[in-house]
């Protein structure tokens, strides 16, 4: 089984929209059996007496348009130990790889990536954080899963 985890600063809007949104492509492909898929957050400022935040509400909103649940998603901390359970540590933006490295230390086999690198369009995948626009952060992020869809039906 393929293990992917998505990655970004609070693990509250766009990590776990990824992992929400790769989850129903893959359901609807008949590859949810054969992919497992989490994220989680690069910094502990969600993470609370070791219980983490719900899912941003205008980001849960934003994948309820779409038909995406993301019920029952709490934010969680990537940790060193993480590096070795994924096959692939998928970061939102160039931000979020640094701070990944700071975690895991090191990326020997080449695990840590973006999201929209599977694109043509390389990019980071933009952050509805201060802006508010959480449409354009669902298209980056089912552009980025589309591609990354593809890569996964040739692998698996």
């Amino acid at each position: 089984m393929k293990r992917i985890m998505f990655i970004c600063h609070g693990n509250i809007c766009r990590s776990p929209m990824a992992e929400f949104v790769l989850k129903k492509m893959l359901n609807e492909n008949g590859l949810s059996d054969r992919v497992f898929v989490s994220s989680s957050a690069t910094s502990t400022e969600t993470i609370w007496h070791g219980q983490g935040e719900p899912v941003y509400p205008p980001a849960a909103k934003e994948l309820a348009k779409h038909g995406v649940s993301c019920d029952g998603k709490r934010s969680v901390q990537l940790t060193k130990a993480d590096y070795g359970k994924y096959d692939l540590l998928i970061c939102m933006d160039s931000n979020n790889i640094r701070n990944a490295l700071r975690i895991i230390g090191s990326d020997p086999q080449k695990k840590l990536c973006k999201l929209m690198d599977f694109t043509s369009r390389p990019r980071d995948v933009a952050d509805p954080w201060f802006t508010g626009d959480f449409a354009t952060t669902y298209r980056d992020i089912s552009e980025g899963c589309t591609a990354l869809l593809a890569k996964l039906k040739k692998e698996i």
